[in-house]
């Protein structure tokens, strides 16, 4: 038996939030179907088998590019009229992807014995979002799967574009930092130790060398000599932060900390604007109700700070107030949001206006990572200029110093 934790909304639109004991996630699906619960997300707990599953390299793990892929073919299947259970088993048929092919087989069980195919992509979360699966559900209730297909489709495009820009611009730097790390590293053990020697052998025992040269060797010496220890503490610093930051707590404050750096903040906020702009509209578009979708949209935007705002937003809607006055006394959603907001729900095309808004802060993040790159490649390369100054200053100094004492 594993532990479950569910998030689901009520006939009433309130969220829901629990545990559940199962031996598998259909067992919690199906428990909260029986108490009228639509399920947002349904979450493993304390399984290591289960969470395993869910890593990078998890066999169930379907590649976006493939996923898109079969999305889009599937749309244009059942669109042309092919029974659903005769496209998914064609599609794993002629699938070049070993993990859609079982994932796919798995999909075609369930819809075989009854199921729903949103309820049977629900079972492999580490390859449908909640997004995907809710969208799906829509469709399926409304009549239109292979409209709500396509849009599913175009959404997985436009993330996955952001997150191979992102990517794009943050290969510089990283290499950057970790050649920088590494020379620091090796000069620290192997360079600094032999130089400390030289200059003892030159000015003997009693020598005056300069603050920064007995920093230096003193640093050098405690890494040399004390390498466990710092090793360690590297270690037991990555590990507890890494443990913090899983918390959901330790994401709230290092998503709110984001929001608070100068250069970065800014691309944040783009980036949860159009995922919030995008995922909600298709949802809306798709005919979900609007505290369902903001409960779904909620937890899709990938930053707590505005998840949290959002969640907040849906119970005030829940209340009866509009989405776009709510959404105008937020400060980190700019003016233009709640504006087109106003509009939409003036004449009933809230879905289309947002994508508009999505589409204009994508463009916006795509000028705001360019303009990022071009500043980190500069203070990098002066970052590394400089530290390597430091370690010739600590050599020559001494050097110029031991020089003068010799003429004299």
């Amino acid at each position: 038996m594993a532990q479950f934790s569910y998030t689901a909304v009520d006939p009433s639109g309130k969220t829901v939030q629990g545990t559940f004991e199962a031996a598998e996630r259909d067992t919690v699906l199906k428990a909260l179907a029986n108490q009228n619960l639509k399920p947002l997300s349904v979450k493993a707990q304390g399984n290591a088998k289960t969470e395993g599953k869910k890593g990078f390299f998890s066999k169930n793990k379907v590649k976006n590019d493939h996923l898109v892929v079969f999305t889009r073919e599937l749309s244009a299947m059942v669109s042309a009229g092919v029974p659903l259970l005769r496209a998914l088993t064609s599609l794993q048929d002629h699938s070049e992807s070993p993990a859609l092919k079982k994932v796919l087989a798995g999909i075609i069980k369930d819809v075989e014995g009854g199921a729903s195919l949103a309820d049977s992509l629900a079972k492999y979360p580490e390859s449908f979002s909640d997004v995907y699966i809710n969208m799906v559900r829509a469709g399926e209730s409304a009549g239109i799967l292979d409209e709500i297909l396509k849009r599913v489709a175009f959404q997985q495009e436009k993330n996955a574009s952001i997150r191979k820009k992102i990517k794009s611009a943050m290969t510089y730097p990283t290499v950057l930092v970790v050649i920088t790390v590494g020379a620091f590293f090796g000069l620290m053990l192997f360079v600094i130790p032999q130089i400390g020697k030289i200059l003892v052998d030159l000015g003997g025992p009693d020598a005056q060398l300069p603050l920064l040269t007995r920093a230096m060797l003193g640093l050098s010496n405690f890494m040399t000599t004390y390498w466990y220890v710092f090793l360690a503490g590297i270690g037991g610093a990555v590990f507890g932060i890494s443990r913090f930051l899983a918390t959901p707590e330790g994401k709230l404050k290092f998503h709110a900390l984001l929001l608070r750096l100068p250069a970065v903040k800014t691309i944040i906020m783009k980036i949860a604007i159009a995922r919030f702009a995008r995922t909600f509209s298709a949802l809306i578009g798709a005919g979900v109700a609007v505290l369902e979708a903001l409960n779904v949209t909620a937890h899709a935007v990938g930053n707590k700070v505005y998840e949290r705002d959002i969640l907040a937003a849906a119970e005030e809607v829940k209340n009866g107030a509009t989405l776009s006055s709510i959404i105008e006394k937020n400060p980190r959603f700019p003016a233009i949001v709640p504006q087109m907001l106003s509009v939409g729900e003036e004449t009933g095309q809230t879905d289309t206006v947002l994508v508009k808004v999505a589409d204009f802060y994508e463009e916006e993040v795509d000028v705001a990572i360019e303009g990022l790159s071009s500043i980190i490649e500069p203070v990098m390369i002066v970052f590394m200029g400089g530290m390597v100054a430091v370690i010739a200053a600590s050599v020559m100094l001494p050097i110029a110093s031991l020089s003068q004492s010799i003429k004299s």
